[in-house]
């Protein structure tokens, strides 16, 4: 087991990983920008460097400064948690040839798991379903061809990347030739990488997806699915576990195509295997994420788990002792992303400082978060500060236990979205669990309408 591992990150994912590493007695090396040097994460770990200026390139991207505060301290492991360079493989390769520990999958994993059509192909070799669509094509005039053949309405999307960059939908064959453009410009200005390829646009649909483990001798673990269809731009607001639609035999058909996907590239560590579900319980592979999930708590509620400490065991070279057969949901959990932005103004970005902030408690209520009283909250980084979660007995009283978590959650000094979150929890399509992924523009469209009525 290692004795001293950097988090390679910031914010509620730093404190969560310090806290996994405390209850394991582990050291705790936190890196920070010159704008993060006041943050709770700093002052957990037990040692910190700074490395670099507030933009994200500067310091959280900077992997020469994050490499060298690892060797500098002795850490023999690092934890990339999420985003930043959780899924480069360039990191990952570096981290190897200064042998420190990459807490996650291998270099060549993430490279083939993160080429979406590499990834679609494999997924079809192995017998996973994928959406109906196209391998990676550049010409326009053959792109548009297969388009015809997909039919209308499909996707543009880029092989490389994700956070709903590089996608386009495309309704019509006149609207086809610009989406196409578009679509590859944006991915090679994000990614540098402007390979498309075309899926079948299904809707409406809801996303599914499916928590695994994986260690290094070849077991593997599905710890049961995620329901994260409540989102806006491609980005989760609530995430829920289990998911309302799933009945325990599509449950069981899902986790295994899911044990497939890993097993049909030796996967290591944590993963997540994301599927769409349609109206008819027919589910497609999208996509596996090869990292730490934002919404992991939600599992790990239910399953009781801990699936960051997995993680650093299964790092560290340990054996799988969960077995599926012993794998148990008990209840429902339900997670609430706490962002800084101002809901009624088009999800303007809020920064400033905290001047009081009320935390909710009580059995089964957690907050994952960075945040404290004076915390001030910089402008250069995600939006999120925090993750409600609770968990209950059933789906209608955990829906229950988060409206009054929430109406007890108080943060002034900025704007924040709780109250969007309880007026969700209180929608009927919500509560009767058959929404799907237009459900925010389905509901943004009724409120422009009564808007519009009472005007």
């Amino acid at each position: 087991m290692f004795s001293k591992i950097l988090i390679a990150n910031r914010g509620e994912i730093a404190v969560r990983i310090i806290r996994a590493c405390r209850e394991m007695g582990i050291s705790t090396v936190a890196v920070y920008s010159q704008a993060d040097k006041n943050s709770l994460h700093v002052s957990m770990a037990d040692e910190s460097y700074c490395i670099g200026g507030p933009l994200v390139v500067d310091s959280y991207l900077n992997m020469a400064a994050i490499l060298e505060a690892a060797v500098v301290s002795g850490a023999q492991a690092i934890h990339p948690g999420y985003g930043l360079l959780s899924e480069n493989a360039k990191f990952v390769s570096l981290c190897e040839k200064c042998n420190i520990e990459f807490i996650g999958p291998t270099a060549e994993m993430i490279e083939r798991l993160g080429d979406k059509d590499t990834a679609r192909k494999t997924m079809q070799a192995a017998g996973v379903p994928v959406t109906p669509g196209s391998d990676v094509i550049d010409d326009i005039d053959e792109a548009r061809e297969k388009a015809k053949e997909i039919g209308f309405p499909l996707l543009v999307k880029a092989r490389s990347g994700g956070g709903g960059r590089g996608i386009r939908r495309v309704d019509c064959l006149e609207d086809f030739d610009n989406a196409f453009l578009s679509a590859r410009a944006e991915a090679q200005s994000a990614f540098g990488d402007g390979a498309v390829y075309m899926e079948k646009f299904l809707s409406p649909v809801k996303h599914i997806e499916m928590q695994l483990l994986c260690d290094k001798y070849g077991n593997v673990v599905c710890l049961g699915e995620r329901e994260c269809s409540v989102q806006r731009k491609n980005q989760k607001l609530i995430e829920e576990c289990p998911s309302p639609a799933i009945s325990p035999e599509l449950r069981r058909r899902m986790m295994a195509a899911a044990v497939k996907a890993a097993k049909a590239v030796h996967y290591e560590n944590a993963g997540t295997v994301e599927f769409l579900l349609d109206k008819d319980k027919n589910f497609y592979f999208m996509e596996m994420n090869t990292r730490l999930q934002v919404e992991h708590p939600v599992t790990e509620m239910v399953v009781g788990i801990d699936i960051v400490q997995w993680m650093i065991r299964i790092a560290s070279g340990a054996k799988l002792t969960v077995t599926q057969d012993r794998v148990y949901m008990h209840g429902n959990a339900i997670e609430c992303r706490i962002n800084a932005e101002d809901a009624d103004h088009q999800y303007r970005p809020s920064c400033g400082t905290l001047n009081f902030i009320h935390i909710p408690g009580g059995p089964c209520v957690r907050f994952d978060t960075a945040i404290y009283q004076n915390y001030s909250v910089p402008p250069y980084y995600d939006s999120m500060i925090g993750k409600l979660i609770v968990q209950a007995r059933s789906r209608e009283l955990a829906i229950r236990k988060m409206k009054m978590a929430l109406s007890e959650l108080t943060i002034n000094g900025i704007k924040q979205n709780r109250d969007l979150h309880i007026d969700i929890l209180s929608d009927p399509k919500f509560v009767s669990g058959e929404y799907t992924t237009d459900f925010m523009e389905e509901r943004q469209e009724r409120l422009n309408k009564q808007n519009k009525d009472e005007s």
